[in-house]
């Protein structure tokens, strides 16, 4: 059997551009790409928790260290400047993959710094 498992997130992410006009994507500070174990031209998903939309599309990157967070082409008009998104990718695990898999979770600052990252999110209390 496969599984489609969250592979990696930024988590609260802040949006820091939004280009309409510029190549379909979302442009991401290369540094938080690699933290994050995505990868260019790679499928996510967006969560605007500002806003509720939930949309897809693919990472670009941007200069490493910008903080850059940029929704672009028709992605711009899911988001504003200021937003807090979270954007996740997966991937496909067989069972015998899964006992040793742990995704790459990367949790930000409004400013896009990384205020910690792990591999596990705790159990939610009532």
């Amino acid at each position: 059997m496969i599984s489609t498992m969250l592979k990696g997130k930024l988590h609260m992410a802040c949006v820091t551009q939004a280009e309409l006009w510029y190549d379909g994507s979302c442009a991401i500070d290369n540094d938080l790409v690699k933290l994050a174990g995505l990868h260019e031209f790679e499928k996510i998903d967006i969560y605007n928790v500002s806003n509720g939309e939930r949309f897809s599309t693919y990472v670009i990157l941007a200069e490493a260290g910008s903080g850059t967070i940029s929704m672009n082409g028709a992605a711009a008009r899911k988001v504003q400047v200021g937003d807090r998104v979270i954007i996740a990718a997966y991937g496909q695990f067989q069972a015998s993959e899964l006992a040793d898999f742990k995704p790459k979770l990367v949790y930000l600052t409004e400013e896009n710094q990384v205020e910690r990252c792990t591999n596990t999110i705790p159990a939610q209390v009532a």
